[in-house]
């Protein structure tokens, strides 16, 4: 009993894991709630088990591996990295591969959209229903002076901005997809080079007077730009695939109660 639900005891090749076990690895599985994280726990603890044994039987020691980072892997981790470098084998993705691959998704291989944003920020909290209308009524009067006086917008963003970017001028640079909250980002993107927003901007920092400045549309990017973040791509879809096929073999030639494997590359990944 756990959390007062009852959880199957899980075995594999005959060795019980402990439930205090997937409990603290449950904590390393972000789950919609505590029966995912645990049934992603028992997966992860089953396979890790799994590559264990056969490590154990093919009298594979462990050695002084790190990881991506540099830091040294305890000895199981680096039982199991041993053991899956001498046991999967997965092809090097060559240059016609990467070409096809490219060829067949050309669409995933576009620059991004820029545009150079400037702004004024009148600073107000959403909550604040008083706040927020008086900095929408000084935004409006911001908009109105500056479609009579465009040259006018530097000045106003020194004198009334709530951002350090005032300081240039209210000029936030270039701005691409997704690395500024969604309301500004759609009202920027809409507007045309050198056009400003005819109704101030609300968002969760206050309420703006935006204007668009140089556009920079999507562009194809060349093939030898991204042929190493392809072949990366497709050498590391391929190691997952052969890993999920050698624990399924694993799985299928061991005996495991509690859990089933369903997505064992996703379990083992974790």
């Amino acid at each position: 009993m756990v959390d007062g639900v009852f959880k199957e005891r899980l075995i594999v090749n005959g060795r019980e894991i402990p439930a205090e076990a997937i409990a603290a690895e449950a904590q390393h599985h972000p789950a919609p709630d505590a029966a995912s994280a645990w049934q992603a726990a028992a997966e992860a603890l089953a396979i890790r088990q799994l590559l264990l044994d056969e490590a154990d039987r093919l009298g594979i020691e462990g050695s002084s591996l790190t990881d991506s980072e540099g830091r040294p892997l305890t000895p199981e981790e680096a039982r199991i990295e041993t053991l899956l470098a001498a046991e999967v084998k997965t092809p090097k993705a060559d240059d016609a591969t990467a070409r096809r691959f490219y060829d067949t998704h050309r669409e995933r291989f576009r620059s991004a959209p820029l545009v150079e944003a400037e702004h004024i920020l009148f600073a107000a909290s959403p909550d604040d229903t008083l706040a927020c209308g008086l900095a929408t009524g000084d935004a409006r009067m911001a908009i109105r002076r500056l479609q009579a006086e465009p040259a006018d917008f530097a000045e106003l963003a020194r004198k009334h901005s709530a951002c350090p970017s005032k300081e240039q001028g209210g000029n936030l640079g270039q701005i691409g997809p997704g690395q500024t909250v969604l309301e500004f980002e759609q009202a920027l993107f809409a507007l045309r080079e050198g056009e400003l927003c005819p109704e101030p901007v609300k968002t969760r920092f206050g309420v703006h007077v935006i204007r668009a400045g140089r556009r920079l549309e999507p562009r194809q990017l060349p093939f030898e730009t991204v042929q190493q973040r392809i072949a990366d791509y497709l050498e590391e879809a391929s190691w997952r695939r052969a890993i999920a096929q050698y624990v399924a073999i694993l799985a299928g030639q061991g005996e495991i109660s509690g859990v089933a494997l369903g997505d064992a590359q996703g379990a083992l990944v974790q």
